[in-house]
């Protein structure tokens, strides 16, 4: 719950934050009079503004508070270019997630009431209801308190699953589209699916798709020709999402949709995983899909694949050198967990990334990301 005081009076709502963050203790009123620089100075120092004015004018408030984040003064510039220019590409990237997770924790300073019924009790306040509704599920008739950036966010992937992701590889539109929903990654780096969608199959029997999301890649299996596909999926969220994916797609009696951390029972004669990229701590539902602690999804696919494996079959692991670029991982580390299993190495499918951060000069990590190659590893058992 978050509780703050309003003309004498004590009120408290329910904390809506995807990342899991405890409800601020310092909450300050705020609308169309407070000047920005003041917002922000509170925002850096903790204070969350529960916003009572023009819905409007929060936003600008809100693209405000973007601008002077992102705007260093020239001291504090030339100090954090120093440092990193003596920084480890691992430390580049741990400073990269801090100075990210500190804008988050600023930007998100600028809160919005919710009513009971979802509909924001502001002037010129937008209707949200539906994209509420997917997200948070039926309303319950309780007030809440959510930043505004977060709920950009919940509009934004509210537009993304109505409009859905153009996927090639699953054939001629219109049937070539996923449709992500909030909380769930979306398949917009196509660069993977491809390599699922070329490398040559060992059979069309039967696929196991551990992890599957959106399940974007038990379609594109489907497609391909396999007659059943397993798919696997922890979070509840991902797992109503594939639903509804195979569904539009008209394969859900192709894709057999099961709740399981990792493996489902039995063998197949092909297994593929797309795990978590990068071995960190996520800090929210959407991030699991990138970060994996320890390598914790990897490692278990890996440690697991033989005993699932039909005997000749083969295990399709997509994954990103990105972290061995950012020194988060070592090649060495990789093959000898592929050793251990008992695996070897058939073949791999490399291809180069295509989205826009690879060409940003920019971006903190470009040196990394203009390395970065996404592979295809054919595994079989030893």
């Amino acid at each position: 719950m978050i509780e703050w005081s309003e003309q004498g009076e004590a009120h408290r709502a329910r904390w809506r934050c995807e990342g899991g963050a405890a409800a601020p203790r310092r909450v300050q009123l705020a609308d169309d009079t407070l000047p920005a620089d003041t917002a922000y100075r509170l925002a850096c120092e903790g204070t969350a503004l529960l916003w009572r004015g023009d819905f409007q004018n929060a936003r600008q408030l809100l693209q405000a508070l973007m601008r002077r984040a992102d705007r260093k003064p020239p001291k504090a510039a030339a100090k954090v270019a120093q440092k990193l220019a003596a920084a480890s590409p691992a430390e580049r990237f741990h400073l990269h997630r801090q100075a990210q997770a500190q804008r988050a924790r600023t930007l998100g300073a600028l809160l919005i009431p919710v009513a009971g019924d979802y509909s924001i009790p502001l002037r010129r306040a937008p209707d949200w209801r539906a994209a509420c509704t997917e997200a948070w599920g039926p309303a319950d008739g309780a007030p809440s308190v959510v930043a505004l950036r977060e709920l950009l966010g919940l509009v934004g992937a509210h537009e993304w699953r109505k409009k859905g992701v153009e996927v090639p590889a699953l054939g001629a539109a219109p049937g070539n589209r996923i449709h992500p929903h909030y909380g769930v990654f979306s398949p917009l780096r196509g660069e993977y699916i491809d390599l699922v969608a070329q490398a040559p199959l060992p059979s069309t029997d039967l696929a196991f798709d551990i992890g599957t999301g959106t399940g974007v890649l038990a379609a594109v299996l489907a497609r391909r020709g396999v007659r059943r596909v397993v798919a696997t999926e922890l979070a509840p969220r991902a797992l109503a999402c594939a639903q509804d994916n195979l569904r539009r797609l008209g394969l859900q009696g192709q894709v057999e949709l099961l709740a399981a951390d990792l493996f489902p029972p039995g063998r197949a004669p092909l297994v593929v995983c797309n795990p978590p990229w990068l071995p960190a701590r996520p800090s929210s539902a959407i991030e699991q899909a990138v970060y994996d602690e320890g390598s914790r999804m990897l490692r278990g696919f890996l440690a697991g694949l033989g005993e699932h494996l039909s005997p000749g079959g083969e295990g399709w692991l997509l994954l990103s050198d990105l972290a061995e670029h950012l020194g988060l991982r070592t090649r060495g580390e990789l093959l000898g967990w592929i050793s251990a299993a008992g695996l070897r190495v058939l073949a791999r499918h490399d291809t180069r990334p295509r989205h826009g951060k690879a060409q940003d000069a920019s971006d903190l990590l470009h040196a990394a990301r203009a390395a970065e190659v996404t592979s295809l590893w054919r595994l079989a058992v030893v």
